[in-house]
């Protein structure tokens, strides 16, 4: 069904969109977290992957009915994986954060030594206050519910951030390939399928 909108290379090249996506959670989120990054990269990812989409279609400029739809899915599929990948790794740390080694605490004997909070959002939430208490009461945070609250807001508004730009990226690449892209058809070995 997805094939009479865009080219099999284009489905091909949506799974390199998701490898792409991995590839910069995994280095930008758990490796070396710098959400700056993820974010910023995901503006060179979508456009890449928007060009290489009618690239590896085979597609030559000025094929504006094919080249758009392409940019356009793999921006998409990109952009959702960036997304998701996102708003999954920033669940998994705040729904598992334990506290330690900041709370909750225990000697050697197993009693608690210092502050105590409960695993999850109110672990966070005491994090925050530690580092920033007085954003938070800017913001009107006086507890951790109310703090998942504006935490949540925020990763969802990076999430439609991540998943728009990443689209319009994949759709300006499209726009360079049908500008810029080969006048002519790539030659192909003989016997070799077309892609559409």
């Amino acid at each position: 069904m997805i094939r009479r909108f865009v080219d099999r290379g284009a489905i091909v090249a949506a799974y390199v969109g998701i490898g792409m996506a991995v590839t910069m959670a995994i280095s930008f989120l758990l490796v070396i977290p710098i959400g700056p990054a993820y974010v910023a990269l995901s503006l060179p990812a979508g456009m890449v992957i928007g060009y290489y989409a009618n690239a590896r279609s085979a597609r030559v400029r000025g094929e504006w009915r094919r080249i758009l739809p392409n940019a356009g899915f793999t921006g998409v599929i990109t952009g959702l994986t960036l997304a998701v990948l996102l708003l999954g790794t920033k669940a998994l740390f705040f729904y598992g954060d334990s506290g330690y080694p900041d709370f909750n605490r225990r000697d050697a004997n197993g009693a608690a030594v210092g502050e105590t909070c409960v695993s999850g959002a109110d672990c966070v939430y005491h994090r925050y206050v530690a580092a920033h208490a007085q954003d938070l009461a800017n913001a009107g945070v006086t507890d951790a519910a109310s703090f998942e609250t504006v935490y949540w807001a925020e990763q969802w508004s990076a999430a439609r951030l991540l998943f728009g730009a990443t689209t319009g990226a994949g759709l300006f690449g499209g726009l360079l390939f049908g500008l810029a892209g080969p006048s002519k058809p790539a030659l192909r070995p003989q016997g070799a399928a077309a892609t559409t």
